[in-house]
């Protein structure tokens, strides 16, 4: 592979740093290059340039917002033996820690980055419109992204929709029921879910969502810190509602009380607020069902029941 990456990019040096990450879905390693230090992802599954040009998109429209540090990504390689690589800016990172209540305000300001635009935009009288492939982001008023991105290793299919809840239940829940259906046919969790769907909308009365550029997967595992600062990265982007957010990273730890005071003074709690992020949660419960298997059936079935209660 090191090889093959030299011709690629063109580079006389390429010296492993020592500095590996990486999960159960891609392995990364830093490398010494002409060009500096770069952090080179790889992944050979069939599907890993559709999963990483999401990953790079997603990268670029959240660096375009100045809002919160993500690794600025440089390209995505095909190598030979059905290797596919995502190269972007490497970071000296440690586990957040000191600037946790930092990246709970940066993260608002993230969210509330869209519904600013929409604001200035009304001010001027100015037109909207989705930020496909313009230099600058622009107003987006419809949930959804530009294209597909992956949270684990399922594609996310991100077409635009004007209502969240719509978009929500067909384009989130439901694929991740249709593959719990197709592995196990599990009956309970089939009538749940036909139980719920009817009860959703009731859980967004009163509700104003303005869509908001989302990381959109936000656990403990893809945020850091350097002296700098915060950063964030293996985004799975898209315009939705910002407590969707804050799902994951409630499940599984990495983030501290002054993380949640500092994003709640910028965006406070509305009504209801506990019950959708249940909502929320159910699909990152059950995309871990689908990815690892049924040790997070018992999750899924409990929230639904609460939620129908």
């Amino acid at each position: 592979m090191e090889e093959a990456l030299k011709r690629a990019l063109g580079t006389e040096v390429l010296r492993p740093t020592g500095h590996t990450g990486g999960g159960c879905i891609s392995q990364g390693q830093s490398y010494d290059t002409d060009r500096g230090r770069v952090f080179v992802k790889s992944n050979s599954r069939s599907e890993a340039k559709r999963m990483f040009l999401g990953e790079m998109a997603s990268l670029e429209t959240i660096l375009k917002t100045q809002t919160v540090r993500v690794p600025k990504p440089i390209q995505v390689i095909d190598l030979p033996g059905d290797n596919t690589v995502l190269m972007t800016e490497h970071f000296e990172i440690k586990s957040l820690n000191r600037h946790s209540a930092l990246l709970g305000s940066q993260l608002a300001d993230l969210h509330l980055h869209n519904q600013k635009l929409g604001e200035k935009l009304k001010k001027e009288g100015s037109t909207v419109g989705k930020g496909q492939g313009q230099v600058e982001v622009q107003f987006v008023d419809q949930f959804g992204f530009h294209t597909v991105t992956y949270c684990g290793y399922f594609p996310q299919v991100n077409d635009w929709q004007s209502d969240w809840v719509s978009f929500f239940t067909r384009q989130r829940i439901q694929p991740q029921m249709d593959m719990v259906e197709k592995r196990s046919g599990d009956r309970e969790a089939r009538e749940l879910w036909a139980q719920l769907q009817l009860k959703i909308p009731s859980l967004f009365c009163d509700v104003e969502i303005v869509p908001a550029l989302l990381h959109g997967d936000l656990w403990g595992g893809n945020v850091a810190e350097d002296d700098s600062g915060p950063i964030i990265f293996d985004p799975a982007s898209f315009y939705g509602h910002s407590e969707y957010e804050l799902a994951i990273a409630g499940m599984f730890g990495g983030f501290s009380s002054f993380f949640n005071s500092a994003y709640h003074s910028k965006i406070p709690k509305a009504a209801g607020f506990e019950k959708r992020l249940k909502l929320y949660q159910l699909f990152h419960y059950m995309n871990h069902w689908n990815h690892f298997g049924s040790g997070y059936r018992e999750c899924c079935i409990n929230i639904m029941k609460n939620l129908l209660k």
